[in-house]
C-alpha cells in the first residue's frame, strides 16, 4: 500500500536509478540528474519530467476493498505516470549532440536493465505494494512528441518517453460495519374464516 506521496517517490526513484548507473562515468555530478520541466532545467544534464498522470486501464476493477474486523476500506486507485527524459549538454556546439545521444543511450540501457522500480528506490512508507512498479518505454509518434514541445521559445529536443505503472494510491475512506447482534420476530395472527 502507498500514500499520496508515491507520485513524488516514483520520480525520485527514477532519478536514483539513473544516478546509480550514470555517475560519474557518463555524468560527472549526481546533482546534474533531477526532476524538472523542459522550460526550467537549470544546470541539469539530464531532466526527468512528469508530463501526464492517468488512471491505469490495466488495473481497472482490480482494487479490492480492505476488510479488517468491522472496518471496510475503499479500494485503492491505480495510476500510470508518464515521463519525458531529456539530455542537456553544455559542451561546445560541435560535441553537444553527440554527448546528448550518449547520455540518452545510457538511459535506455539503464532502464532496460532495471524494468522494475523496487522498494530500494522508494521511501519507507511506499515500498510495500501489491504489484511491482514497471518501467516501460513508450512508442510515441513524432506528432505526439512535437506536441509536448509546443511551448514558445523552446525548440524540439530529442527525448525519451516512459510509463511507470501501476502506481497505487491507497484510499483513506473507511466505513465501520455494524453487525447484526439481535433479531426480534413478531408474528401477528389475522382472523381467518
Amino acid at each position: 500500500m502507498s500514500n499520496y506521496s508515491i507520485i513524488s517517490d516514483v520520480g525520485n526513484g527514477i532519478v536514483k536509478i539513473l544516478r546509480s548507473q550514470m555517475v560519474p562515468e557518463i555524468i560527472l555530478n549526481s546533482d546534474a540528474i533531477g526532476l524538472c520541466s523542459p522550460e526550467d532545467k537549470g544546470d541539469l544534464s539530464l531532466g526527468i519530467y512528469l508530463y501526464d498522470v492517468k488512471e491505469s486501464e490495466e488495473m481497472m476493477g482490480r482494487g479490492n476493498p480492505g476488510i479488517a474486523g468491522d472496518i471496510r476500506k475503499a479500494p485503492s486507485q491505480y495510476l500510470n505516470l508518464f515521463y519525458m527524459i531529456t539530455a542537456y549538454s553544455s559542451s561546445d556546439i560541435k560535441f553537444r549532440a553527440s554527448e546528448e545521444h550518449r547520455i540518452l543511450g545510457r538511459v535506455i540501457q539503464t532502464l532496460w536493465d532495471n524494468p522494475i522500480l523496487g522498494p530500494d528506490y522508494l521511501s519507507e512508507g511506499n515500498g510495500n505494494m501489491d504489484y511491482p512498479l514497471r518501467i516501460e518505454m513508450l512508442k510515441l509518434d513524432n506528432e505526439e512528441k512535437l506536441k509536448m514541445w509546443n511551448t514558445p521559445n523552446m525548440p524540439y529536443k530529442l527525448s525519451l518517453y516512459y510509463k511507470v505503472y501501476p502506481v497505487e494510491i491507497e484510499s483513506l475512506k473507511v466505513k465501520t460495519l455494524r453487525r447484526v447482534v439481535d433479531v426480534d420476530f413478531t408474528v401477528d395472527e389475522k382472523n381467518r374464516n
